[in-house]
């Protein structure tokens, strides 16, 4: 029996489903949205708060569960991910990210700021140890605090060194930046509440929860089934992307979960071995305005299915960072921004099957989430080309 083909209307159909976009699939609480789509980005605070409220099914009540979730129950955790990247995941999922993407992350990261400080003449490793083991110890007395106050408690987070001396890139680094970082993708400090409202990008540190050590192989098992579960089917090189593993990680742990192969338009992909069955789509089109660096529309390497290539250019910044996008069912058809008055304006720039009918459920979703900001403004933290011609 030759491999299942799944075409792009089912790819679609899915998406709306596993992802919480239709109608029909909301989510009931921000813990609903991020098990399902396993990881939210977290490098712009703004993105996990609209990526959730999103796909709730009362969005009025985003901020303050996601907060509760994020600060009060802690069962979301802020932390570095993949790719070095700062990801919410659900708290019992740490122990797996931690292992099967953060420990061979860590190792590079911490080799890589002791030969930075080496080349600049500072202080050793073990000068490092001892003002490592003095900031955890301020935190762990503290609860949460910022690198300034840390730095109250050990002066020494204030050294400076020069970074890339005699390079055009040259910088000048303090060791609390560099040393928070390292500690973060090593799971021992992860993200806590931040300074101002839930769109500030300033905020506390944080003891990471205590989490079992787990086997990087078992680990990346697991995380791959989760994560195929919510974006399957998808290629080999959407894997090896979205994970930042090696290719042969990734082959190793498709084996170690059974998946199963089928065929795309654009070749051999994978879903976990029971879900091989069609997939029927929601009865109802449906239309979303999803944030800059939304986890759906970053989810694969490649997105043809559901984003033409001619819409990037202006879509996307010049280090591949999505900006908001306009859904129309099952598909990226254009981009949206709030003008610094409130109002959230948006452009259509796909009109191929884009009738009144998506006009209207676009502007409905524009009207309710500037019902849902209020006096909030945000402004995504990477610009696209979009993005600025709808604020200007």
């Amino acid at each position: 029996m030759g491999r299942r083909h799944i075409d792009v209307a089912e790819r679609r159909a899915r998406l709306a489903l596993r992802h919480r976009l239709a109608a029909r699939a909301r989510a009931a609480s921000p813990e609903e949205v991020a098990d399902s789509l396993v990881a939210l980005h977290g490098t712009d605070p703004a993105t996990v708060y609209l990526g959730v409220g999103a796909r709730l099914a009362e969005p009025a009540r985003t901020v303050p569960e996601t907060e509760r979730a994020l600060y009060e129950d802690r069962t979301l955790v802020r932390m570095h991910g993949m790719r070095h990247t700062v990801f919410v995941f659900p708290a019992e999922l740490t122990a797996v990210v931690h292992a099967s993407t953060g420990v061979a992350v860590a190792a590079r990261a911490r080799a890589a700021l002791i030969k930075d400080m080496a080349k600049a003449g500072a202080p050793d490793a073990a000068w490092l140890a001892e003002v490592e083991e003095s900031a955890l110890a301020a935190l762990a007395r503290r609860g949460q605090a910022t690198a300034a106050e840390l730095a109250e408690d050990e002066p020494r987070l204030r050294e400076q060194f020069v970074y890339a001396a005699g390079k055009r890139y040259q910088g000048v680094h303090t060791v609390s930046s560099r040393l928070l970082r390292v500690l973060g993708v090593e799971g021992k400090v992860v993200r806590g509440r931040p300074l101002g409202s839930w769109t500030s990008t300033q905020f506390r540190w944080a003891l990471s929860p205590e989490h079992p050590e787990l086997d990087v192989a078992g680990a990346q098992a697991d995380l791959l089934r989760r994560w195929l579960t919510t974006c399957g089917p998808a290629t080999e090189a959407d894997l090896k992307w979205w994970t930042g593993w090696r290719v042969t990680e990734v082959r190793r742990a498709l084996t170690a979960t059974g998946a199963r192969e089928v065929s795309l338009d654009e070749g051999t992909a994978y879903v976990v071995a029971d879900d091989t069955d069609p997939v029927a789509g929601p009865a109802e089109p449906w239309a979303a305005l999803l944030p800059g660096l939304d986890p759906t529309a970053m989810g694969w390497q490649q997105r043809d299915w559901y984003l033409a290539p001619g819409l990037r250019p202006r879509l996307f910044d010049g280090s591949g960072n999505v900006g908001p996008t306009v859904w129309w069912d099952g598909r990226v058809v254009g981009g949206w921004a709030q003008r610094p008055d409130g109002e959230i304006v948006w452009r259509l720039l796909e009109r191929e099957g884009v009738g009144r009918d998506a006009e209207a459920a676009v502007a409905e979703q524009a009207e309710r989430l500037r019902d849902r900001l209020g006096p909030t403004r945000v402004t995504p933290r990477f610009r696209t080309p979009l993005e600025k011609e709808l604020t200007a």
